[in-house]
């Protein structure tokens, strides 16, 4: 199921030139070597061909590693994140990394002591790593990607992990997690990210909806990249109403977009408990391909 879902992503994405450049502004080796510390599987996975098209038969192999622990549930791996891995693999100077903990299907979540209630690990977003015969410390690792401004970073050293996701660029030490808070309660933590970094005009963008922790939310078809009008697919009507996290919408057409810009989604009204007024994505850029 997980290979077949990826085969038909790529199969839709060649239906459009493919950037010159990968298709993340944080790029990894294009090769990833990952161990489950809980079922010693290892797997050195060269998940981005030569063309910077991704290679489903490799994603399948990490999406089985990073199933989840308590029931052996399998999500397809998320690109964005698959390339932070990587690349934080390549800047430690490690022999590979070790998964503690990746994707957790909602009902084993919620079995752990301990875990956020939205935590990301639920939508595959995240990753528990710890790093085999590195150049650099864990904690170096941290600064590093903090430094980077790219994603989530948590440093657990009493417990020698660190966490990684997709989220907005934030960090955090075990002391400071405030993980027993439900921040995300409310849609308070609501974000949205697209499936790539860097588009060709006339690409379709996906953009998914994560956090949601009090559904529906209700995003308005007008949107804004940088300072563009775009108007987002939908049916009928100025807003399209979402219901569950994860779930996605798109720019049928990016307009050519050179300077790196964000998405900016506006969520309409009533808005619930701490719903934000707009919502918006990673930077993307739109360019021809050279």
């Amino acid at each position: 199921m997980v290979s077949r879902t990826i085969a038909i992503m790529l199969a839709l994405a060649t239906t459009t030139p493919l950037a010159a450049e990968p298709r993340f502004f944080l790029s990894g080796t294009g090769t990833l070597a990952i161990e489950n510390a809980h079922t010693k599987e290892r797997v050195t996975a060269h998940y981005r061909r030569p063309d910077n098209t991704y290679d489903p038969d490799a994603l399948d192999r990490l999406g089985r590693l990073f199933r989840s622990r308590g029931d052996g549930a399998v999500r397809d791996p998320v690109l964005r994140l698959v390339e932070i891995l990587s690349h934080v693999q390549h800047l430690a100077g490690a022999d590979h990394v070790v998964l503690l903990s990746g994707y957790r299907s909602p009902d084993y979540n919620k079995t752990l002591k301990g875990a956020a209630r939205a935590s990301m690990h639920t939508e595959g977003l995240a990753a528990d790593i710890a790093l085999a015969n590195a150049r650099l410390s864990l904690e170096t690792v941290w600064h590093r990607v903090r430094a980077l401004d790219c994603c989530g970073a948590g440093f657990y050293g009493r417990d020698a992990f660190m966490h990684l996701d997709v989220g907005r660029p934030r960090f955090w030490e075990k002391a400071t997690s405030r993980v027993d808070e439900n921040l995300a309660g409310g849609n308070a933590r609501l974000f949205a990210r697209t499936e790539y970094d860097r588009y060709t005009p006339g690409e379709r963008i996906v953009v998914s909806v994560h956090s949601l922790t009090l559904p529906p939310v209700r995003i308005a078809r007008q949107a804004k990249l940088g300072g563009t009008a775009v108007q987002l697919e939908g049916s009928a009507g100025d807003c399209v109403e979402l219901t569950t996290t994860g779930a996605t919408l798109a720019l049928p057409t990016a307009p050519a977009f050179a300077e790196r810009s964000r998405l900016t989604l506006t969520t309409c009204e009533p808005r619930a408990e701490r719903t934000p007024e707009s919502i918006d994505t990673n930077p993307i850029a739109v360019q021809a391909e050279r």
